[in-house]
């Protein structure tokens, strides 16, 4: 039961989800949608450690900084591996949403978290949250959230699926009745992808690439499973033998092959899962199918990969990108309801809904 001031205070709040991903941070504000969307990067200078750029701005920089500017991105794998510029990050983001209506409380803010992290990454996504300057931080594992925001019915008793395939990590999550029955969290992703594409260019045509590159050849031709149409992209980079400019073009098959060991780790935890899968939800699977989240979920021809090997339907959910952030933002909508989804702190106490 909400006090009255708890109660008026929810009123004008401008409470927000956030899906704070390792390439990409989504705020959604509730009763408004998704407001932000920017890369999870932060430009410093080397010295003084001062911030310089945040999201859009300091993405454009990666690559291109001079020697006493540096472009990191304070996420590794899912977790926080810069615990004060992600706080920082956070700052930023929240204050562009809020800090423009003063009179306004501080927010609440969920926040996803993969399934895999430790109760001390979980106090430090925690606390940079309200060191942002939130009221009140909830945190939820994101292959839930990713559910919720993919439509599925995750509090009733059937079984569903969701593969959440994000920049640092692979999320697979069976759930049913409001919890998460089997798991697995795996460091193989977007990110995991591009570095193949690198290691593809370097070892066969002896050409450097950034990763700016790496990620837009895989989105214009990688794919998991064949192609109706094969294509070909140009690759260009500095040549490691003559140290000069150099352009070679390669096909969409060639990439395939390049992007197999991430894809295959992924294919792999997903069996994993349904093998430790109660039989009676692997019968809800069937005939419901498996859902794909996350950016990694739009490379070409990942869901007739997982098919072919789960001899499953899969499909792809709807704006697969901004189902983790959608999910955080139902569950404000429905706290009540939605309760039992969210997860304690490092303390294991209960979390206390306003």
């Amino acid at each position: 039961m909400l006090s009255p001031i708890n109660a008026i205070l929810g009123l004008f709040s401008r409470d927000i989800g956030v899906d704070l991903g390792t390439a990409t941070t989504l705020l959604m504000v509730r009763h408004q949608g998704i407001v932000i969307c920017e890369p999870s990067v932060v430009a410093i200078e080397k010295k003084s450690k001062k911030v310089l750029a945040i999201g859009t701005e300091a993405k454009r920089m990666v690559g291109r900084t001079p020697g006493n500017i540096v472009a990191i991105r304070p996420l590794k794998d899912g977790v926080i591996s810069d615990f004060e510029i992600t706080e920082q990050m956070l700052h930023y983001f929240i204050g562009k949403v809020h800090d423009q209506f003063a009179l306004i409380p501080r927010p609440r803010v969920v926040i996803g978290i993969p399934s895999g992290v430790t109760e001390v990454e979980k106090r430090a996504v925690h606390d940079a949250a309200i060191n942002a300057g939130a009221r009140e931080a909830y945190l939820i594992e994101q292959p839930m959230a990713a559910a919720i925001g993919a439509g599925l019915p995750v509090n009733e008793p059937t079984g569903s699926m969701v593969v959440d395939i994000g920049g640092g990590t692979t999320e697979v999550a069976v759930i049913s009745l409001g919890g998460i029955v089997v798991s697995r969290s795996l460091r193989v992703a977007g990110d995991e992808m591009d570095q193949e594409v690198i290691q593809f260019a370097r070892q066969k045509y002896n050409l450097l690439i950034g990763e700016r590159t790496a990620e837009e050849v895989k989105w214009e031709a990688g794919s998991a499973f064949p192609m109706n149409e094969e294509k070909r992209v140009a690759l260009r980079g500095r040549d490691l033998v003559t140290g000069l400019p150099r352009e070679v073009e390669v096909s969409s098959i060639e990439l395939r092959e390049a992007l197999s060991g991430s894809v295959g780790m992924i294919v792999e935890a997903v069996k994993t899962t349904l093998e430790q899968t109660p039989p009676e939800l692997v019968a809800d699977l069937m005939a419901h199918g498996i859902a794909l989240a996350g950016g990694g979920a739009l490379l070409s021809g990942i869901d007739q990969r997982l098919s072919y090997e789960t001899k499953m339907r899969v499909y792809v959910a709807d704006d697969p990108m901004t189902c983790v952030v959608r999910g955080t933002g139902l569950v404000l909508e429905e706290l009540g309801t939605l309760k039992k989804v969210l997860v304690s702190d490092q303390h294991k106490k209960p979390l206390k809904l306003a």
